[in-house]
């Protein structure tokens, strides 16, 4: 369960926040506004904010102005374009189809920009039964402008009084997802769950683990000029350190459970991961409630357990000491991981006394970066652009339903129908999909609370609190449950329908066959210039293996002591998480899909599975390198990450070959033999061994997937 669903941390969260800034802002505007205005003013005035709100979302200060000013531009000129149009019916027509389209368009700016097409369509939908004068357009608009620069300002102000609490609420949100990762790592140790389902599992949530964690550095990282910035930095870059040490936990998992499943040393381990997952979440939660954390979590009762099992592995002789050797490295490998987990709460408490790597650094590299150029949208004008084909669906889509609402014997709230469309019309199919059930789903529970209400309560001021509690929910459940949200929004329209005009009886039916009628059209129209998952996947493959090229050489240099700090590696790992993440996230998506648009499921899930034990194996070497550091000879451990770098670097650039001449599959090239060293009595040389053995034989078999792939997806295309 997602932490904000949970009442304990809801009330904390910035989803909450979110919800309750929205409502008081809203309704206190629309108060103000009656008191000096009437009820249709004061009604155009509350839409313009209401637009304004769908932009408000966490974001560095002066990004934010920029977003939300743009969106009370852009909505603005809409309306005023609607209102105009809105006499003359066949140019009304054409124009919102030519809206529907450019709004769409924007979606290529990426994420942030698609709440602003939502914007844009949804004062279109509301603007357009309308008909005015033109000077009564210009009046319309110009109070419309008005609520969303009110509430552009009331946002604004909230922000920068909030400004360090956002931080901290983002921040534990992703310390939240990290204790739900390590959640999953620890049914590892647990014989009732299946390996190969607990490791998709645990790819679908690290691009979860990716987004929250890349929110954090845009938000953190971007300005910390006091000391409650600089403890907020820390624990951000404390949690980064943890993620790798976490990472560099994968073993033979497989062969712990053979070996010991007649032992309570892998419940004591399972135990052990979970008990430091609620010690990850302790410190996300003193973070949510502005408190330093402190830590509260014991865990001698199963340290004492495994350290009992490794001297009863000893004990057994030969015949275990594979086991042996695997469990002891768990175990120091989970010993430096609860370590760090100390220095988070540490970290939480107070600013550190030296001056830390960031200070003075050029953190650009891990910010989201963000251009809206008019060249990137006008080099999309072509139907080989998903985002053009996107933009033609909902055009279309907005055709049939404008036509369809046009012959309803209840026209006047034709409006209904599109406004389903663009809510549920996605740019990805399984988007749509997930939309269109939330939606229907949520708007019939809304629909039926709502006639339920009506019937049993008859008091304002109840309806007036329940049509609040739903403002505040609207938001809030957005993007945490879109269902919720859609519960929310009929109860909120429909309840101001009401109090309005009280004696309509068909009013809640008749909005819920306008969802449904909205819902088929949108459903149909997904399938129509779609652009499947599967023709995107090539790009996908080249992007993760070009940055996993990028990303070994930082690791090696860093590995063989060349750099002076882990910064140019800490910038190829959060690059090539970023593009696991978003390869995992098309592969989820695509099991969204029909069955017939799926292609190499199998063999996608296990490229990502090996790239990300790539990673694990580097974090391994870091972790061995630095806990046998004392004596460490550099001169042959330098020869042996030398020797590997060359290989896995061949391997890697051999992978690309394959995908970028369709080559067919080849067998992995022999290894170049390496260096010879003889013992050399280090304690760590034979764990630096087996790791780059393993790092080697997964990069052999990221080249039979990634070739498998492309072999399976692009002969289908077109």
């Amino acid at each position: 369960m997602h932490y904000a669903l949970n009442l304990r941390t809801f009330i904390y969260s910035h989803y909450f926040y979110l919800g309750l800034r929205v409502a008081i802002g809203l309704v206190g505007l629309t108060l103000l506004t009656l008191e000096i205005s009437d009820s249709a003013t004061a009604m155009t005035v509350c839409i313009g904010a209401l637009c304004t709100t769908l932009m408000d979302m966490p974001s560095p200060l002066r990004h934010k102005f920029n977003e939300m000013l743009a969106s009370v531009l852009l909505c603005s000129f809409v309306t005023l374009l609607i209102s105009l149009c809105g006499p003359v019916h066949w140019l009304l027509m054409a124009v919102l189809v030519l809206v529907s389209f450019l709004a769409s368009m924007m979606v290529v700016y990426g994420k942030k920009s698609m709440p602003l097409q939502l914007a844009a369509l949804f004062i279109m939908t509301m603007s357009m039964e309308h008909q005015m004068t033109w000077q009564q357009s210009f009046h319309h608009a110009g109070l419309f402008m008005l609520g969303g620069l009110a509430y552009l300002t009331y946002a604004m102000a909230i922000a920068w009084v909030l400004r360090h609490r956002i931080k901290q609420q983002v921040l534990a949100e992703a310390l939240f997802e990290l204790a739900a990762y390590i959640d999953i790592k620890a049914d590892f140790y647990d014989a009732r769950y299946n390996l190969t389902e607990q490791f998709n599992k645990l790819v679908r949530h690290q691009s979860i683990l990716a987004d929250r964690q890349q929110a954090s550095r845009d938000l953190i990282l971007r300005s910390h000029k006091n000391s409650k910035d600089a403890i907020v930095v820390q624990v951000h870059v404390c949690m980064l350190d943890l993620y790798e040490l976490i990472l560099s936990t994968h073993t033979d998992y497989a062969l712990l459970r053979q070996h010991l499943a007649d032992s309570e040393v892998l419940t004591s381990l399972h135990d052990l991961a979970c008990k430091a997952a609620r010690d990850i979440e302790s410190v996300a939660y003193a973070v949510t409630r502005k408190r330093a954390s402190y830590a509260h979590i014991h865990y001698d009762k199963e340290w004492s357990e495994i350290e009992a099992e490794i001297a009863r592995l000893q004990a057994r002789g030969d015949s275990a000491q594979e086991a042996l050797a695997t469990l002891r490295a768990q175990r120091n490998k989970i010993r430096a991981i609860l370590k760090m987990i100390g220095d988070l709460h540490l970290a939480s408490q107070t600013v550190y006394a030296d001056v830390p790597f960031w200070n003075g650094a050029d953190m650009a590299p891990f910010l989201s970066q963000q251009k809206y150029e008019l060249t990137t949208l006008v080099s999309n004008l072509r139907l080989e652009s998903p985002i053009f084909r996107f933009a033609l669906r909902v055009s279309m889509a907005i055709s049939v339903g404008l036509m369809i609402g046009h012959w309803l014997p209840y026209a006047a709230h034709s409006y209904w129908i599109v406004l389903t469309i663009v809510i549920i019309l996605r740019p990805t199919f399984s988007m749509t999909r997930q939309r269109r059930a939330d939606r229907i789903i949520g708007t019939i529970i809304g629909c039926v609370a709502t006639a339920i209400v009506i019937r049993y309560i008859h008091s304002n001021i109840a309806l007036m609190a329940i049509l609040f509690l739903s403002i505040v929910a609207t938001p809030t459940f957005i993007y945490l449950r879109y269902r919720y949200t859609a519960i929310a929004v009929s109860l909120m329209i429909l309840l101001q329908m009401h109090l309005v005009a009280p004696s309509n009886p068909n009013l809640v039916s008749e909005r819920l066959i306008d969802t449904l009628i909205g819902a088929a059209v949108a459903t149909v129209f997904s399938f129509v210039l779609a652009n499947w998952e599967y023709q995107s996947l090539p790009r996908l493959i080249r992007q993760v293996l070009n940055v996993n090229l990028s990303y070994m050489q930082a690791s090696f240099e860093l590995l063989q002591g060349k750099c002076n700090d882990d910064f140019a590696y800490r910038i190829e790992r959060k690059r090539l998480m970023d593009s696991l993440a978003a390869l995992s996230s098309a592969l989820v998506r695509m099991l969204d899909e029909p069955a017939s648009k799926q292609r190499a499921v199998e063999d996608i899930n296990l490229f990502i599975v090996q790239n990300y034990l790539l990673v694990a194996h580097v974090a391994a070497l870091r972790s061995i390198l630095g806990r046998h550091a004392s004596e460490l000879p550099v001169a042959p451990v330098n020869a042996l990450l030398t020797h590997s770098h060359t290989q896995v670097c061949k391997t890697l650039s051999r992978a690309l070959d394959q995908l970028d001449n369709k080559v067919a599959i080849s067998a992995p090239q022999p290894a170049l033999p390496a260096p010879s060293v003889a013992d050399i009595g280090w304690s760590g040389w034979p764990l630096v061994q087996r790791r780059i053995r393993l790092l080697q034989a997964d990069a052999d078999k990221i080249v039979v997937h990634s070739a498998a792939i492309v072999h399976i997806v692009e002969p289908k295309q077109g």
